[in-house]
């Protein structure tokens, strides 16, 4: 396994830097393009619930090493219990679109997962 470079949190790069370079340039260039979506999907979620707007959530991708993935808020906090209630109107369309795994491509630009891993969450 390859340590990134760059900096102490970008973590470690799951492929080699020629496997990682076509992964990273299609993740900027969707990042681009998508970015009117996730502005309008942030603000959507912003005003149907309060909480964050992107959560981490535990993945173990084929390399075994387990990493936290970015993904759209889906479903609303439960401050009594302590847990995540019912899933949101936002949500719904959001799982349905799978636009609430958009925030991943952050995650291949670091190099810890690549777009092949996107549609396996």
């Amino acid at each position: 396994m390859m340590r990134n470079f760059h900096s102490k949190h970008l973590g470690y790069s799951v492929t080699t830097p020629m496997e990682r370079l076509p992964n990273a340039v299609m993740a900027v260039v969707l990042l681009v393009v998508t970015a009117p979506l996730l502005a309008v999907v942030a603000l959507a979620i912003r005003l149907e619930t309060a909480g964050p707007i992107v959560i981490n959530k535990a993945m173990i991708p084929r390399n075994g090493r387990k990493i936290e993935v970015l993904r759209f808020r889906t479903a609303d906090w439960d401050q009594g219990r302590e847990r995540w209630g019912c899933i949101t109107r936002v949500g719904h369309f959001l799982q349905q679109t799978r636009i609430d795994v958009l925030p991943q491509l952050v995650n291949v630009l670091r190099g810890e997962m690549t777009l092949s891993d996107m549609q396996d969450t």
